[in-house]
């Protein structure tokens, strides 16, 4: 797999949902596409540190959301018309991200400001 992904401990957002979220966004910017493999589950918790069944909800929440397919031999690869933003939305997204890290704001902070405007 060639996008990474990181999980903050220390976090109040549940590792599971940290995998979720940041394969999502892989597949948004165009990092993952169709067919790319993720890595076994075991090997990920292994990298990451953490329980095989905290990945394996991450994974399952993703083909619930059809993000992913898990097959017996090939593993779990990016589906085939994985749901991403718009490409108005994910210019928008992106525009914001660098103005965001620009100002000097942490990822929580820029997360916390979108959701903040959600609630509008």
């Amino acid at each position: 797999m060639s996008a990474r992904l990181e999980v903050d401990l220390t976090s109040g957002v549940p590792a599971y949902e940290q995998i979720r979220t940041q394969v999502v966004a892989h597949v948004a910017a165009g990092r993952l596409q169709t067919g790319d493999r993720l890595p076994t589950i075991r090997a990920l918790a292994t990298d990451l540190g953490l329980a095989p069944g905290t990945v394996a909800r991450a994974f399952r929440e993703l083909e619930l959301a059809g993000v992913v397919l898990t097959r017996r031999r090939s593993g779990t690869v990016i589906a085939d018309g994985a749901p991403v933003p718009v490409d108005a939305a994910r210019a928008a997204a992106i525009a914001y991200a660098r103005a965001a890290r620009a100002a000097g704001l942490s990822d929580e902070a820029a997360l916390d400001l979108v959701r903040g405007a959600l609630l509008d």
